[in-house]
């Protein structure tokens, strides 16, 4: 429901699923956490929480993931475990569209470590 902080899902940072990440995309694997590897512990890891709740009621074959972002303090450590919560941050419809955003704010330690939020658009 809008407002409503998901519960908290912990991420461990693993040096081996960090290392496969940069691999897949490209990056020096003996470097730090890629910038993108966000989407593994601050996107996915809560939106399967979004697109399971039968009250969001998200509808996949009309679904388009148009927009997403990072902002961030810091970046994750291999090693550190990190703590994604989303909420529903906004949910209208316009000319038979939906537009659905979806925020998440990410911790480790309890310090802010950044947010990400996403926009999908669905067809009526």
């Amino acid at each position: 429901a809008r407002g409503t902080p998901s519960p908290p899902v912990v991420t461990p940072v693993a040096a081996g699923k960090v290392r496969a990440f940069a691999a897949e995309i490209g990056a020096d694997r003996g470097a730090r956490v890629p910038p993108t590897y966000a989407a593994v512990y601050a996107l996915f890891s809560t939106a399967v929480q979004l697109y399971g709740d039968p009250e969001a009621a998200v509808d996949f074959t009309h679904l388009l993931h148009s927009e997403q972002e990072f902002t961030w303090v810091r970046h994750p450590e291999v090693g550190e475990e990190v703590t994604a919560v989303g909420v529903v941050e906004e949910d209208v419809e316009r000319r038979n569209l939906r537009f659905l955003t979806y925020a998440t704010n990410v911790t480790a330690g309890g310090d802010a470590l950044g947010d990400s939020r996403m926009v999908n658009v669905i067809r009526g």
